[in-house]
């Protein structure tokens, strides 16, 4: 079956840096979201992202330190169309601030990494797949959580190795600037193959202008998808396992039926949507996965609507469905601590204020 894969169409190793640009418009009229389009560079793009999608938590009370427990601050946010209001205290905005910083400060090594290796773009998307498909609802067993860097000797894992050392390197990198603890395997394994698909979604912005970076750039800054990872985002502390999960939950994707495919879908709670939009996680070659999920009649019309959307400009379809799916995935599983990567405040000698 016809139809453009953004893997395939890969015209010349490009990925979203501190100097990029990128945007993106909730407007639903392509005409009307390049008229309202904003320019942020990177650095001010990903603050961006995080403080948007923190903005739409509704914040826990804590006390402040010492004898400023009673001060709060009043944060007035907008939610969508629904406005309402929040407080929180002034250790939870800087906590907020920490990791915002430090999740900027991780894409940013990241995309250093990725850019330096750009034919493991593929198996880092597998590596997070396997990583979370494990998840078993009955036991509540499984998920993102790190346990794939203790199976990468198993069937389903083979050829991931190279993407798990990219990462282990990445890591001890990440770790030696990070204030708040090292990073977890399971978070850095999902934000990594969220790094390869904006270096994805570019590339292709790219490709559709004949290979011209700047032109390319700019089509992905009117058109492009950036703007839907504010779940994503706020989807940050997950924990490491100590344990490897248990064996035969993943299938060899290469050698598994279709069916085999959305029975293991359908286990997580996903099915052939999900399966369809995430033909480029399941090999590495897109096409051929493709060919073979177009014969099973419930995945047939997924996998039209994801090559018809792959044609178009904005490509709308295919990248915010998969970007949901990516969420949903990787959340898998997940009691969030939402205090991870903070460190401690400095502390106030409240004997010194003049008053």
């Amino acid at each position: 079956m016809a139809g453009a894969t953004f893997l395939s169409t890969v015209q010349a190793p490009a990925l979203l840096g501190p100097r990029g640009v990128a945007a993106s418009s909730s407007v639903s009229s392509p005409a009307r979201r390049h008229a309202h389009m904003q320019v942020f560079c990177k650095g001010n793009v990903e603050g961006f992202e995080a403080a948007a999608a923190e903005e739409r938590l509704q914040f826990r009370r804590r006390d402040l330190i010492g004898a400023c427990a009673g001060t709060a601050v009043g944060l007035e946010m907008i939610d969508g169309s629904t406005r309402f209001t929040g407080v929180a205290t002034a250790a939870d905005l800087i906590e907020r601030r920490q990791r915002s910083e430090f999740q900027s400060s991780i894409k940013n090594t990241l995309y250093t990494a990725i850019t330096a290796k750009p034919e493991l773009v593929p198996s880092l998307l597998t590596l997070a797949l396997n990583d979370a498909i494990t998840y078993d609802k009955a036991t509540k067993t499984g998920g993102a959580n790190g346990s794939i860097r203790l199976e990468i000797s198993r069937p389903e894992n083979s050829g991931l190795a190279a993407a798990l050392d990219l990462l282990t390197e990445a890591k001890k990198e990440i770790d030696s600037y990070s204030k708040g603890g090292p990073i977890s395997f399971a978070d850095l394994i999902q934000f990594a193959a969220q790094s390869a698909l904006k270096r994805s979604f570019l590339d292709a912005a790219i490709a559709k202008c004949g290979g011209n970076e700047e032109k390319g750039r700019t089509l992905y800054q009117a058109y492009g998808s950036n703007g839907q990872w504010g779940l994503f985002d706020k989807t940050f502390g997950r924990t490491d396992t100590q344990e490897p999960d248990p064996e035969g939950r993943v299938p060899v994707w290469s050698a598994a039926s279709v069916q085999e495919m959305k029975d293991r879908f359908v286990a997580v709670g996903l099915g052939p949507r999900q399966l369809a939009v995430m033909s480029a996680f399941l090999g590495l070659d897109q096409a051929a996965t493709e060919e073979r999920l177009i014969t099973d009649p419930d995945c047939r019309p997924w996998v039209e609507k994801y090559q018809r959307s792959r044609e178009t400009v904005s490509r709308t379809d295919y990248e915010v469905d998969l970007i949901t799916t990516l969420t949903k995935l990787s959340s898998l599983g997940q009691k969030i601590n939402y205090e991870a990567y903070t460190y401690p405040k400095q502390r106030i000698d409240l004997g010194k204020l003049k008053l």
